[in-house]
């Protein structure tokens, strides 16, 4: 049975706007780099801007919860799935535009779509010789992901370099430039909410010699890999507290190696959970409340997570340190 014959009348109109693009009950656990977690009741490859548009006037007039799956490199989705319609944008929305240097600033401003990979744009912006961007090369996201949470590391974070985004809001269709200094940029923060989607971002980055930002890249990629696991993770869990460091209050707690179910804290980087093949996102939230009450008892502190937590009970989600919708 095709999604056009249901008799849900979201199917219709979300059939009506996206035709054979719609997909129903889609697996997303294959799309976040945890590779566990339940399917969103829609799913959509998102190709142009238009589209984006046309989605937002079904999902407002039915009331419909929209899910921006970026890369899926901080998401983790409940095994009960999300009852909403979730999208990626697709390689169309992931193009790289580099100005010409101004002689006199030494500054150049990089366009980069909201699919763009942080890793390729670092890498990109070196090879032409432009400074300011290296500490993404490691990050496994999308700029659009990267710029709703003021993504960072090695020094530097996504405020530092940021002129301004365009923003599609699917709740009012809204297709807008917004200023970076309107996106009250903090740590691991901006204004934007989960309907508005990054669409775009400009950059100014700085003149470089291209060997220095090579051998950045280089000591970057070898930091990450002798202090950081792989396997099937969301990089950070947690947030670092003012003066103090997540792993290292986790480490202290004696969260090392502990385990709920199909998943555990690495013993590379406490802070860092890893699902087992196959493995359930339930349990990666329990372990993140289990974490958290660990830090709380020996440290008193409270912390934060940077995972966002979608499809699970607010019950679970503020024991998680995450918030609740």
């Amino acid at each position: 049975m095709s999604v056009a014959d249901t008799a849900d009348p979201a199917d219709a109109a979300l059939a009506a706007v996206l035709g054979p693009a719609l997909q129903r009950d889609h697996l997303l656990g294959p799309l976040c780099t945890y590779r566990v977690g339940g399917s969103a009741k829609w799913f959509v490859e998102v190709v142009d801007v238009d589209t984006l548009r046309e989605l937002a006037k079904v999902t407002a007039a039915h009331g419909l919860s929209v899910l921006v799956v970026g890369r899926g490199s901080n998401l983790l989705v409940s095994d009960a799935g999300f009852d909403g319609v979730a999208l990626q944008l697709t390689d169309a929305f992931a193009t790289i535009d580099i100005s010409t240097i101004d002689i006199a600033t030494s500054e150049a401003l990089v366009t980069a779509g909201g699919a763009t990979s942080l890793p390729v744009l670092a890498r990109r912006s070196v090879a032409s010789g432009l400074g300011g961007f290296e500490w993404a090369v490691g990050v496994p996201g999308s700029v659009g992901g990267a710029v709703r949470m003021n993504a960072g590391g090695h020094g530097s974070d996504i405020a530092a370099s940021l002129v301004g985004v365009r923003v599609v809001d699917l709740t009012t269709g809204e297709d807008v430039e917004v200023a970076a200094a309107q996106l009250d940029l903090t740590y691991r923060h901006s204004s934007l909410n989960a309907s508005q989607i990054v669409v775009s971002a400009k950059f100014r980055l700085v003149r470089r010699d291209r060997q220095l930002g090579e051998a950045d890249l280089a000591e970057i990629v070898a930091w990450r890999r002798a202090n950081q696991p792989g396997g099937p993770n969301a990089g950070s869990v947690f947030a670092n507290p003012v003066g103090d460091s997540a792993g290292r209050l986790i480490d202290a707690a004696g969260g090392k190696g502990r385990r709920v179910g199909t998943a555990a804290v690495s013993d590379k980087h406490a802070n860092f959970i890893q699902a087992d093949p196959g493995g359930r996102a339930d349990d990666i939230v329990e372990l993140m409340a289990d974490v958290r009450r660990l830090v709380v008892e020996t440290s008193g502190i409270e912390l934060r997570a940077e995972t966002r937590l979608i499809g699970f009970s607010d019950e679970k989600i503020l024991a998680a340190g995450g918030r609740s919708s």
